[in-house]
């Protein structure tokens, strides 16, 4: 039996190895290119022959500085913005779909589902000219609302499941005790969920952070374009050079939140996670 769970734990050890180099490596090798010189970058080497923040300082203070610092500011402010309205919309529908029995309850869960596993580039085109007609193409709100389409179903699934395992009986005793049916869920369900609202947040801004179909499509200058369309605007110094060191060095600086945030808050999404998958 021991030897059996020892070799059970070595190929566990040796999968789990396997994993994080192959999910890791491109990061890695992202992280080197960033470094290389633009002669480097054709060596075909894996590491930079001389390690260089040239990259960085070109989308810092240099000449891409125009187009990736906006860019910056926007996807922060529309994703934490995104992220605000598609978790707290998604706390109270979740709790009316977890707590209430009404009409419709399963065929709002199941049009959630089918919104989320949506193909984003068929409605590209019909909100483009959408957009344009009503004067929200190019703008925060233009791009915060499909933000929702895509934030606000899996919100909702996620935060469903978790207020199933939070004991009725606690809401009930709220209210024996003269709380209302909102006092009560403002201060007995809510502060039980929150790991869950936290786990749904970091993965809704997971989400809209990385968008780049509605980002390229319903933008065209620097008043609202985020992050990921704005490396498809980066060029080289010249035409026959490629700025891939520069889309390297952002796409660090773009990752680098998200990185954070997981590393501070792995406890909180791990529990969220944990706790609203388990049926009690």
């Amino acid at each position: 039996m021991r030897a059996s769970t020892r070799t059970e734990k070595i190929w566990w050890t040796v999968i789990t190895v396997l994993v994080l180099l192959y999910a890791l490596f491109p990061v890695a090798s992202i992280f080197a290119t960033s470094f290389k010189t633009p002669s480097d970058l054709t060596s075909g080497k894996f590491l930079p022959t001389n390690w260089t923040g040239q990259n960085y300082e070109q989308i810092l203070v240099g000449s891409a500085q125009d187009l990736f610092l906006p860019a910056l500011r926007n996807s922060i402010g529309i994703t934490v913005i995104a992220t605000f309205i598609a978790v707290v919309l998604a706390t109270l529908c979740a709790y009316a779909i977890a707590r209430l029995n009404f009409p419709g309850k399963k065929l709002i869960l199941t049009t959630a589902l089918a919104v989320s596993i949506f193909p984003v580039i068929s409605i590209v085109t019909p909100l483009f000219n959408l957009w344009r007609n009503i004067g929200l193409y190019d703008t925060w709100i233009g791009l915060i609302i499909p933000y929702l389409s895509l934030t606000l179903p899996i919100s909702i699934w996620t935060l469903a499941a978790f207020f199933r395992q939070i004991p009725w009986e606690l809401e009930q005793a709220a209210q024996v005790d003269g709380a209302t049916s909102w006092q009560a869920f403002r201060k007995a369900i809510v502060p039980l969920a929150a790991p869950g609202v936290f786990t749904t947040a970091i993965i809704a801004f997971f989400i809209a952070w990385n968008d780049f179909v509605y980002g390229i499509s319903l933008t065209s200058t620097e008043a609202a374009r985020p992050v990921p369309a704005a490396l498809a605007f980066f060029t080289g110094a010249s035409q026959f050079q490629s700025p891939t060191g520069a889309i390297s060095a952002a796409a660090i600086i773009v990752t680098i939140p998200i990185v954070l945030l997981v590393l501070f808050f792995q406890r909180q999404i791990v529990s969220g996670l944990t706790q609203g998958a388990v049926k009690g």
